[in-house]
């Protein structure tokens, strides 16, 4: 059914609009600094001023008040959206794609645990609870990155649109940035010097953008995707009940 686009298309909406929202408000209140600011004079770890700002992470972005509730409240939501398109994506396999369903059941639990992770980390401000807010966001990016590679392997070999000819190769380029941003964000986060610390903030949201067209490309699959598949993932499917039967 059409409809069921809004799934990938609300997901991706939510987190652009969400996360770039708190951005603007963080950025108007100066509570974070411009992403094209590449000089250290006003940044609060060069200068404890009030009238320092911070590196403009998405993290930072959602520390401050008023932005921090809208921080939680995308996050949450976005969360909870990408949770249910890992579970409907797994049915829509189970359904089409059967032989597969191992390497899916792999990319559902790396995508339910990113979910938890984002989860934990849009509700631990990172100005008060930083460790379990980190601990999160990097259970989440780094599962976020299996879950890509997953999905892309799942797009080669399944077929559930007749368009995999095409979102593969988009699917591949957009898991490969996916990857290596992923890596350089996790080594620029930890430098002390702001001109790293920045490019891992610019590094950040390339990930997010990144990650939103990629979940937007599942758009073509859920034109395909119908209700009736979620009973894949609450009874046995009948080609199974003989073996079953052959076994007790």
């Amino acid at each position: 059914m059409v409809v069921w686009i809004l799934l990938p298309t609300a997901l991706s909406l939510l987190s652009f609009i969400g996360t770039w929202a708190v951005y603007g408000l963080a950025f108007y209140n100066n509570h974070v600094c411009s992403l094209s600011n590449w000089e250290a004079e006003d940044v609060c770890i060069k200068n404890d001023s009030l009238g320092c700002c911070k590196v403009p992470t998405i993290s930072s972005s959602g520390t401050g008040s008023p932005e921090n509730s809208l921080f939680t409240a995308t996050i949450s939501a976005g969360s909870f959206l990408f949770l249910v398109f890992c579970i409907f994506h797994h049915a829509h396999i189970m359904e089409k794609n059967a032989a597969n369903s191992m390497l899916s059941r792999f990319a559902l639990v790396f995508g339910v645990v990113a979910a938890i992770g984002a989860f934990a980390a849009g509700n631990c401000n990172p100005g008060y609870l930083g460790l379990l807010h980190n601990l999160g966001a990097a259970i989440s990016f780094t599962c976020i990155c299996f879950y890509t590679v997953l999905l892309t392997a799942l797009t080669g070999r399944c077929t559930l649109t007749g368009f995999e000819k095409f979102l593969y190769p988009i699917r591949i380029v957009s898991t490969v940035i996916q990857t290596i941003v992923t890596i350089c964000y996790t080594i620029l986060f930890a430098q002390e010097e702001y001109w790293y610390t920045h490019l891992s903030a610019v590094f950040e949201w390339m990930l997010s953008v990144n990650l939103e067209l990629f979940e937007l490309s599942y758009a073509v699959e859920f034109c395909f995707f119908s209700s009736y598949m979620l009973s894949n993932l609450l009874s046995k499917r009948d080609e199974e009940k003989p073996l079953m039967l052959n076994l007790s």
